[in-house]
């Protein structure tokens, strides 16, 4: 049965809600009178066909008549039929046979007493830039730059020679939309041209702004990789960036402001409150008094509103031209599933003629602070509290108020509790009042058993970080009801106390380290997840740690370990809070919350016997 669409091109005759479909049969019987008795012909209302303006024509034909009619019009074609019931079915013969061999695309897996243990090779080009892969015996490979510049190098007006200024803020959102979406000159490509040859390649690009690291990446068939990075370092240096396709991304930009969910807003805001502003300046020192005082951590990630307005082709050419094009040491190829020096050979072709900006000075600080641009942030610790209006689209949505309560994490990514830190976050677990990976994931760690589980008004609570180059946050962030909003926030204080006051069982610190090893190992086996691996830990620490190692340090954790971050945490720093939602008056202020901190971690300074209340392992007190 097939529905032919001649009358769906004649629009403008009558619509097809006064019509009744007719129906038409293409055998002789279907042209006789319908003899008394016969049934009736099916109609059709508009619910049938309610895009139609006017009733499509319905035809019927029988298999067996369209088998006929073929053997009749072409002897000549090998057509091999077969009955049965009277029916004749269509075989159609192979153009060529089938080969037992795989395509040539598709490498075969070499035997397994050929197979060694992937390791990473890293090789630093003569001008700086980095090359760092795994090779894995894989049909596609994952190829891409990671580059040291974020939204933390952003600036609302940057001073230009001609006493001019542009504002680079938001430019990393922006350059995230444009990637693989702007025209390469240079290869004499339009946008439009570049997609479709990234298309034909097979190949699926990817690209991630932080606010310290911007990531470009192609995932492609492993023939395919030189021609797919060949484009892919042209879309890194010199895409064309014109007005017009900077002006669509902002319509994109602007379309996302209008709906931006409180997870992120929420994020954004404990990053502004912790790394508040100075009384000194920090910033560049040129004297224009605009954002001088406001740390590089605790500037927005993404895009504000008031800075939309502001971008342009322009700002984007200024950003790379200052943060890119002269850095070479802050420029880091990646790949797995590639030869090494195959990726290097590539490398040497797109990256090699990159040239800093004052060649005759000696090299760059190792890492954390390549980028000459980056400055240190100063965590202050406060809180950001946003009121937000009623969706205006589903006022009788359900609405929640979203609390976070951090810590800060000293040195970040170079932290000497860096480990024990993520063993906390997992044993901390948690997650929504809905399991999404089925009943019961998730439900042994600790907000779930002692927060979730508990109250049945709280929508959300878990653990979270977020690791920086010189500093961190850790925390943890729930949301509910709006009048439970201030007991929600009690609770997260018991569990900071809880933890500072009471050994964590051997049991779920064991759970906890073998969870967060089994997500280690389990990430890694994805080519996408291995690329990024290699390409982040090379830009932030020069190097790259394997899993065997990393698992060690894993099994290394503590409790003391642990009870000594929270500790830390709550005794030696102001806590971060950050408040979201329609009605947050219920949220005590952070000065109430620093008071229940030091009144509920008040006591005496021992450590307790191996049963301690039956809340842990052992009471400190």
């Amino acid at each position: 049965t097939s529905l032919t669409s001649a009358a769906h091109q004649r629009h403008d005759n009558g619509p097809a809600s006064q019509q009744v479909v007719r129906t038409r049969m293409d055998n002789a019987s279907s042209a006789a009178p319908a003899a008394a008795g016969a049934p009736a012909p099916p109609t059709f209302s508009s619910y049938d066909f309610p895009e139609r303006n006017e009733a499509p024509v319905i035809t019927r034909t029988r298999a067996i008549d369209v088998a006929s009619s073929r053997r009749a019009s072409d002897s000549s074609d090998n057509i091999n039929t077969s009955s049965s019931t009277g029916a004749s079915a269509i075989v159609p013969p192979h153009s060529k046979p089938i080969s037992s061999a795989p395509p040539p695309a598709i490498l075969s897996a070499p035997p397994s007493a050929r197979l060694s243990t992937p390791a990473t090779e890293i090789t630093t080009l003569p001008n700086g830039v980095r090359v760092g892969s795994m090779e894995t015996p894989s049909p596609v490979s994952a190829v891409g730059v990671l580059l040291d510049f974020g939204s933390r190098h952003e600036r609302l007006r940057n001073a230009l020679p001609d006493d001019s200024a542009v504002s680079t803020a938001g430019v990393n959102h922006l350059l995230e939309l444009l990637a693989f979406q702007s025209s390469l000159p240079s290869a004499s490509l339009s946008s439009t041209h570049l997609r479709s040859r990234l298309d034909n390649l097979g190949a699926a690009t990817f690209a991630n702004s932080s606010r310290e690291q911007m990531m470009y990446c192609v995932d492609v068939l492993r023939p395919n990789a030189v021609p797919a990075f060949d484009l892919l370092a042209e879309v890194v240096k010199c895409p064309e960036v014109a007005e017009e396709e900077v002006e669509e991304m902002k319509k994109v930009m602007e379309f996302q402001l209008m709906d931006v969910v409180p997870q992120i807003l929420l994020g954004e805001g404990l990053q502004m409150a912790a790394y508040g502003k100075l009384a000194e300046s920090n910033g560049d020192g040129d004297g224009d008094g605009d954002d001088d005082t406001l740390q590089q951590l605790g500037r927005p990630h993404f895009c504000t509103a008031e800075a939309l307005p502001l971008l342009s082709a322009r700002s984007v050419h200024f950003f790379k031209e200052q943060n890119l094009l002269h850095n070479p040491h802050g420029v880091v190829v990646s790949g797995s599933g590639i030869e090494h020096d195959a990726l290097v050979e590539l490398a040497m072709r797109h990256f090699g003629d990159m040239t800093a900006a004052n060649p005759n000075e000696p090299p760059p600080s190792p890492p954390p602070h390549d980028n000459p641009h980056t400055l240190p942030s100063t965590y202050t610790g406060g809180q950001y509290r946003l009121p937000t209006p009623l969706h205006s689209l589903y006022p009788d949505k359900p609405q929640y108020t979203h609390v976070a309560l951090a810590f800060e994490a000293p040195l970040g990514w170079h932290s000497p509790h860096l480990v024990p830190l993520c063993v906390l976050q997992t044993l901390l677990g948690g997650g929504s009042s809905f399991s999404a990976g089925g009943p019961g994931k998730g439900m042994y760690s600790k907000l779930y058993r002692e927060v979730l589980n508990r109250y049945s008004w709280v929508e959300s609570a878990e653990a979270f970080s977020s690791f920086h180059a010189e500093s961190g946050l850790w925390g943890i962030s729930g949301s509910c009801r709006p009048d439970k909003a201030g007991e929600l926030t009690k609770a997260m204080v018991r569990e900071f106390v809880e933890l500072s006051r009471y050994y964590v069982t051997e049991e779920e610190l064991q759970r906890a380290k073998n969870m967060l090893k089994c997500n280690v190992l389990t990430q890694l086996e994805s080519r996408l997840v291995l690329f990024e691996d290699i390409g982040r830990q090379i830009l932030t620490y020069g190097r790259r740690e394997d899993a065997e190692s990393m698992c060690g340090k894993i099994d290394a954790v503590t409790k003391e370990d642990i009870i000594e971050v929270v500790r830390m945490a709550i005794g030696t720093m102001r806590p971060t809070m950050g408040v979201v939602g329609v009605d947050i008056s219920k949220v005590p202020m952070i000065e109430d919350v620093e008071k229940m901190l030091s009144a509920e971690s008040m006591g005496t300074h021992s450590v307790g016997g191996s049963g301690g209340g039956g809340r842990g392992g052992g009471k400190v007190e």
